[in-house]
C-alpha cells in the first residue's frame, strides 16, 4: 500500500513516540484483504504479552475507536451550555484568589468534548497556554497530544482541563487557597462531562482530586473511585468515575527514561475504557 507524504509523516511521528515511550521493537503486518485502508500498526512492550514458540511480543491494539455516536444537535448544545454557565460564573476577570493579580492574561477553562468518555487534569496552565487561553498547547501539550493517539484516540476525543484555571507566577506551584478556590468549578465540569475516567496528571493534580498527600510512586497504579462532592443545589444524579495518576508531560520531557512508566498507566485506563492492547500469535516480520 502506497501512503501519500501527509500519513507516511503522521506515521513516523507516531513510531518515533512509541520508542520514547520503550514500546518496541516495532512490526509491519500485510495490508487486510478485501481493500481495507487502515494502517493498523502493531505494537511490542515488555508488559507481559509475550509470544510463548518465539518470545516475541506481538501486540495491537483491539480496534480504532469509533468516532462518537451521532447526537442531535440539541442534546449536545445542552451540555456544551452548561459548561458555558461555570465558565460564565467564573467571569472574564475573576478576582477570587490571588493568581489574578499575579501576571495571569486570561482565564484558560478547559477544552475537548463535553461527551468525553476520557478527561485529563493537569495542575495549572503554562505561559503558552496563558496566551492563548486553552490548556495544554506547549512542548508538553505536543506531549500530551502524543500520549492520547498512542491510546487511540484524538485530542478532540477527550476533555482536558486543569486544577487552577490561571497561571501561577513563574510556573510555580498552585497554592492550597489558588486549588481550593478553584476546586468548585473543575468540579462542577467533572459532573456536566461525567467521564468514565480521570487521568490526573502529576502530583498537584492526583493530591487535589484524591485529598491526600503521598508519593507518586504510592499514587500510581490504581484506578481509584471518585465522586465530585455535592452541592447543596445539585440536582443530578449522584456521579463517579474511576480516576487514575500518571506523570505529568512537563515531567516527562524533563526525565523521558518515565515515559514507559506513564504508557504503563495509560494502559491501564485503556483496559478499563475496553481499548485493551491483544496479544497476536502469528510471527511478525520486521519492519
Amino acid at each position: 500500500m502506497t501512503l501519500d507524504p501527509n500519513t507516511r509523516s503522521a506515521l513516523r511521528e507516531r513510531l518515533n513516540f512509541y520508542r520514547e515511550l520503550g514500546v518496541g521493537p516495532l512490526y509491519r503486518r500485510d495490508a487486510p484483504q478485501a481493500g481495507a485502508d487502515d494502517v493498523g500498526e502493531r505494537i511490542s512492550d515488555d508488559v507481559g504479552l509475550a509470544d510463548h514458540e518465539s518470545g516475541a511480543i506481538d501486540v495491537q491494539l483491539a480496534e480504532e475507536p469509533s468516532p462518537a455516536s451521532p447526537r442531535s444537535h440539541a442534546v449536545t448544545k445542552d451540555r456544551e451550555a452548561q459548561l458555558q454557565v461555570i465558565l460564565d460564573d467564573i467571569g472574564p476577570d475573576c478576582q477570587r484568589c490571588k493568581l489574578a493579580r499575579q501576571g495571569r492574561k486570561q482565564i484558560v477553562f478547559g477544552t475537548g468534548d463535553p461527551y468525553a468518555e476520557l478527561m485529563f487534569i493537569g495542575e495549572g496552565p503554562g505561559a503558552d497556554e496563558d496566551a492563548q487561553g486553552l490548556p495544554f498547547v506547549g512542548r508538553a501539550g505536543q506531549l500530551l497530544n502524543n500520549m492520547i493517539a498512542a491510546m487511540g484516540l484524538q485530542r478532540e476525543q477527550v476533555y482536558i482541563a486543569n486544577i487552577v484555571k490561571c497561571r501561577p507566577p513563574g510556573n510555580r506551584t498552585p497554592e492550597r487557597d489558588e486549588c481550593d478556590t478553584c476546586s468548585p468549578f473543575l468540579m462542577r465540569q467533572v459532573q456536566v462531562i461525567r467521564p468514565k475516567v480521570i487521568v490526573a496528571l502529576g502530583a498537584t493534580a492526583a493530591k487535589n482530586l484524591l485529598g491526600v498527600n503521598d508519593s507518586m510512586a504510592s499514587l500510581r497504579g490504581h484506578l481509584y473511585d471518585f465522586s465530585p462532592p455535592r452541592r447543596l443545589t445539585d440536582t443530578e444524579e449522584p456521579f463517579s468515575c474511576k480516576l487514575a495518576v500518571t506523570y505529568h508531560p512537563a515531567f516527562l520531557l524533563r526525565d523521558p527514561r518515565q515515559k514507559k512508566e506513564a504508557w504503563k498507566d495509560l494502559q491501564m485506563v485503556m483496559r478499563h475504557l475496553g481499548l485493551s492492547p491483544v496479544q497476536r500469535n502469528s510471527e511478525p516480520t520486521t519492519a
